[in-house]
């Protein structure tokens, strides 16, 4: 079974299940500043699941593009991605537990025709918090499952959430097939990273809110999240070792072989060069492509993608490849994709120029690198053992972009050695300096539905509408970040904001404060919305069911929520910085006083 065979399977058995097909996200969240990146189906659901109304219904089902980057470094395996497809399917408090596992067992059963007589799964086992979640078990043994091949594991196993610090949460139950493989030890289980069972979904039950002091309270809805990759699922369904082998990636492949004259299958290292080649491009091509696509730079989303980018075109040149050559298999990702995502083709010839754009930069970085290494030369040949220590090689790498291997290259020229030791020491430091940037980050967003959060984000629409009146039409949201504090909010516009457009903004959205404006909502089509005139980026499907939210007569706009029900009750609006965010898109931060 081919990919576009498991999506379509998957959304037509849940549809006739009686949910509804909604569109897949952006890659980049709206309003949570919990993350870069979309991580999984249920990211742009987080709303409805703590209680908004979804304009389609209780049931839904979709195919979600999603990225996770927390180790870009470890990629190039047989099976890590960055970039990877959900399929997903939700409850919002209709149907729970024995549903959502019946479902499960029926499509794996009776639509992908998998041998049930090697299906195992994992359940919560019960702690302080939580019970044990006998009645997921008593679920599956009603299907057939013996108590065997029924696994209870711990909080740490099988629990999902919550996405910050409180919120909503659950126990879960993971289906695991067994490949055939001998037990790796009398402890192998399901969730052994031997490889012997292979994870193809997971089911959520959302039924608790984690509370600030640490308690758990059962939630007024319960939901469930579900979760199945493409990727992953179709290599097992083909009997494939590896992703690599499947028909999302051989084209890609056999590019790189073309350009580089490099087989794959010659050497390990080789074949990492090309499987990292071949991941970080597709990666960085779905995020140049997003309709809400950034463009590479030094902080946030686009330092992630500079970072994917930089390391597929060093694994180039370890291949032999001196000349530009990333747009070649971006143009294949694009082909591959651009029926499931038409916003790839649409932007085609964009993400061809920001790529070659970007090479050409790295190309400078490598030769300033060379130009500080050479600099630190004469002071470094001062140490007897000639060895570079690792936190020169470190800021090496982390200012100048200058990579490791690079500086090992030309230490080996002078006759010297890098500290190894001490880079991966530097690097350690460096990667927890930033986690606990995230962990403070992570204290607001969407899984934050305070009364302040609810009101920041009302202001964004007032905002959007002023930026359009005062900087003209082609003003668009490229990004917004949500906390109880603050708003930030990223838009398209070519040029610095002057001070007196900056004030001429801040003047429409306190206007429409002080007209205290009944705040409205409405659901409609697409077309509908359309029609009206509401602000959006329409990559809803065709007959999609959307909210509208009217602010009296100042602002109509597509959006999930959530929102205060007067723009009175937002105080005084004061814009306390306009930046450059990335190349043509701008960044305001503003406070309600």
């Amino acid at each position: 079974m081919k990919a576009d065979d498991l999506r379509k399977k998957y959304i037509d058995f849940f549809v006739s299940n009686n949910h509804k097909e909604i569109s897949g996200k952006s890659l980049l969240p709206e309003n949570d500043p919990t993350v870069l990146f979309t991580t999984a189906g249920m990211h742009p659901l987080v709303p409805y699941i703590l209680g908004e109304v979804h304009p389609a219904g209780k049931r839904l089902t979709n195919v979600q593009k999603c990225i996770r980057t927390g180790d870009i470094d470890d990629v190039g395996d047989a099976t890590h991605l960055t970039f990877f497809e959900m399929l997903g399917n939700w409850s919002l408090g209709d149907y729970f537990k024995k549903e959502a596992i019946n479902m499960s067992f029926n499509f794996l059963k009776d639509v992908i025709g998998i041998d049930i007589n090697k299906l195992s799964v994992t359940v919560f086992e019960g702690d302080n918090d939580a019970p044990c979640d006998n009645d997921s078990i008593g679920y599956w043994k009603e299907l057939g499952l013996p108590d065997s091949r029924i696994y209870k594991l711990p909080k740490g196993d099988n629990w999902w959430g919550p996405a910050g610090q409180t919120g909503p949460c659950g126990p879960d139950t993971e289906m695991f097939i067994d490949t055939g493989k001998e037990v790796c030890s009398p402890e192998c289980i399901p969730g052994c990273g031997c490889g012997k069972y292979f994870e193809i979904w997971n089911n959520v039950f959302m039924q608790y809110d984690k509370q600030e002091d640490g308690s758990f309270k059962p939630l007024a809805m319960p939901c469930v999240d579900t979760g199945m990759g493409v990727e992953r699922t179709i290599t097992m369904l083909q009997g494939k070792k590896s992703v690599y082998q499947t028909e999302l990636f051989i084209p890609l492949i056999e590019k790189i072989e073309e350009l580089s004259g490099a087989k794959y299958g010659e050497s390990e290292d080789t074949d990492m060069s090309i499987r990292i080649i071949c991941d970080h491009i597709r990666t960085s091509t779905f995020i140049i492509g997003d309709e809400k696509g950034v463009q590479p730079s030094n902080v946030g989303q686009g330092y992630i993608l500079r970072r994917l980018l930089r390391r597929a075109i060093r694994h180039g040149k370890k291949l032999g490849l001196e000349e530009k050559f990333i747009s070649k298999p971006a143009d294949i990702v694009i082909d591959m994709y651009k029926d499931q995502y038409p916003e790839l083709n649409e932007k085609r010839e964009f993400i061809f120029s920001v790529l070659e754009a970007e090479e050409d930069k790295f190309g400078l970085t490598l030769k300033k690198g060379e130009q500080e290494f050479s600099k630190l030369l004469p002071n470094l040949k001062k140490n007897p053992k000639l060895i570079i220590p690792g936190r020169v090689a470190f800021t090496l790498f982390d200012t100048y972009g200058f990579p490791l291997e690079l500086t090992e290259e030309l230490a080996k020229e002078e006759g010297m050695t890098v500290d190894r030791d001490g880079f991966d020491k530097a690097f350690e430091k460096h990667k927890e300096l930033s986690k606990q940037g995230a962990d403070k980050i992570f204290k607001g967003g969407m899984a934050d539905d305070s009364v302040m959060s609810t009101k920041y984000h009302t202001a964004t629409h007032l905002l959007h509408k002023a930026l359009k009146i005062v900087l003209g039409d082609h003003v668009n949201q490229k990004g917004s970040n949500i906390t109880s504090e603050r708003l930030r909010f990223d838009f398209s516009h070519p040029d610095k904001m002057t001070k007196e457009e900056i004030q001429e903004v801040e003047a429409l959205v306190n206007k429409a404060i002080e007209d205290k404006l009944p705040i409205t909502m409405q659901t409609m089509t697409v077309e509908e919305a359309k029609d009206l005139g509401a602000m959006a980026l329409f990559s809803s499907k065709y007959g999609e069911q959307v909210k509208v939210y009217k602010m009296g007569d100042f602002s109509l706009e597509v959006c999930g929520g959530p929102h205060i029900e007067n723009t009175g009750d937002l105080g005084v609006f004061k814009i306390k910085k306009e930046q450059s965010s990335s190349a043509g898109v701008r960044r305001i931060k503003a406070v309600l006083l």
